[in-house]
């Protein structure tokens, strides 16, 4: 099986990066074989749309699973959809993720995060770029929103302190890319109303 590890080097002793769209690599690794290839993500850089970019890419790469610390819903939506199993709360080395996933140690994520947690932030009757028809702003849960137990009352493994900081630092310029868009589309209103 071919999985995509995101990492900071493109080999198997570098250290997984617990984050996906931004990560500076994927590495590529056929679990019967070990054999791999390191792919520099193109889209850690990107100024909006990393995560659908470096999912985008991963599809084109035939990867059947990824195994990283967190994935975004939109990643998350355009991975599953091509069928790509979602591995998430990996840690230490490349090498040491597929051996855990070969043991199956590994939960697969099911969706995007529990009913009622998470981003929601869509604002009524659709802005386009996949933010409308949102239901409201959600709630606080401890469980981050790209974790989902294995089962109900099973608790999702905590993160550390790095893979928390990473996360919200990318919650944070995704949310500041919403309101960009949001501030755009309000000003193209009330251009158009005068």
């Amino acid at each position: 099986m071919k999985v995509a590890v995101s990492a900071t080097n493109g080999n198997l002793e570098a250290q997984i990066d617990p984050r996906f769209g931004r990560c500076q690599y994927f590495v590529l690794v056929d679990t019967d074989t070990m054999a791999f290839e390191g792919v520099q993500n193109e889209s850690a850089g990107s100024m909006s749309g990393a995560g659908i970019q470096a999912a985008q890419a991963i599809v084109e790469k035939g990867a059947q699973a990824v195994i990283t610390g967190n994935v975004g819903p939109n990643a998350y939506q355009v991975l599953s959809s091509a069928g790509i199993k979602i591995l998430t709360g990996a840690s230490g080395t490349v090498r040491e993720a597929v051996e855990k996933f070969k043991g199956g140690q590994f939960r697969e994520v099911a969706t995007p995060g529990p009913a009622g947690s998470g981003m929601g932030l869509g604002m009524g009757r659709g802005f386009g770029m996949g933010m409308g028809r949102g239901r409201g702003v959600g709630r606080f849960s401890p469980t981050p929103y790209y974790q989902t137990p294995a089962s109900p009352g099973m608790q999702a493994p905590p993160l550390s302190r790095e893979q928390e900081t990473s996360m919200l630092e990318s919650q944070i310029d995704m949310l500041q890319q919403q309101l960009n868009l949001m501030r755009k589309r309000l000003e193209e209103l009330k251009g158009s109303s005068q």
